[in-house]
Order: C-alpha cells, then sequence, then structure tokens
C-alpha cells in the first residue's frame, strides 16, 4: 500500500491532512466529494448530491458536507440574495484548491474519472435544469 504524502511544506497553513484524510475516508463523505469532483461545473447543489446519492436522506447529505468543509475539504458559493431563483437551489459545494492539491499528491479523486462517472447518471428534466444553471464565483 502506498503511504499518504500529506505534503506539510506545501503552504497550505491551516489545512490539516491528517483530519482531511479521517473525513474523507468515510464511505458516504467519499461518495460525496467523488460527486463533486464529478459533476460538470465541479460546483453541485444538495439537490444534484441527493439525486445521485439515493440512498442518502438529503439531510445527511447537508451534515456530511459540514463535516467536509469543517476539515477544509470543500468549500461552499452561494448566489447573492437578489439574484436567486425562487425554485432553484443558490447553495453549491466545489473541492478547495488545498484538498485538490492534496488529492492529487495521493492519486485520489482524478477528475476524470469522476467526470466520466457522473456524465454516465441519468438525470430528470429538474436535475438537468440545476445542473445547467449558471454557478457563483467561489468565495
Amino acid at each position: 500500500m502506498a503511504a499518504i504524502d500529506p505534503g506539510a511544506d506545501d503552504g497550505s497553513e491551516g489545512f490539516d491532512t491528517w483530519k482531511a484524510m479521517q473525513v474523507v475516508t468515510q464511505e458516504t463523505r467519499a461518495s460525496i466529494v467523488a460527486d463533486v469532483v464529478g459533476h460538470p461545473e465541479g460546483m453541485p447543489s444538495v439537490p444534484e448530491l441527493d439525486y445521485v446519492n439515493p440512498d442518502v436522506h438529503r439531510s445527511a447529505i447537508s451534515e456530511h458536507l459540514d463535516k467536509l468543509e469543517d476539515a477544509g475539504i470543500v468549500g461552499k458559493a452561494e448566489i447573492p440574495v437578489g439574484e436567486r431563483s425562487r425554485d432553484l437551489p443558490y447553495v453549491f459545494y466545489y473541492v478547495t484548491d488545498d484538498a485538490r492539491a492534496f488529492f492529487d499528491r495521493n492519486g485520489i479523486f482524478d477528475p476524470d474519472t469522476w467526470t466520466d462517472q457522473y456524465a454516465k447518471v441519468e438525470k430528470t428534466d429538474a436535475i438537468e435544469r440545476i445542473e445547467a444553471m449558471e454557478r457563483p464565483s467561489r468565495e
């Protein structure tokens, strides 16, 4: 088994690679991270994650996202209040630069692999509408 490269001297102060590894190796959270990585915009909403994880309750997805955010693995971007649509999500999640660098160093969550997987999922019109939304800029 290959050793994990924490990249301690990579300039990512504040990113705890040990904590990140503990958080991301939980099965449901790993699946959520794979879905974030594989999303066509790299920034899905909770309804999209709920759709591609049918066995996980939406509230559990939100709890897992909170843990991933606390560990610095995902960040959250929101559409400003005056620009939100009533029937569409306004919060989106993305993999942070520190997490992406950590994943790349260790050969995990390859974007090409997960984008191909995500593309194979048959989606409803509602999910395709959300997927086609313009995403907010990362904060």
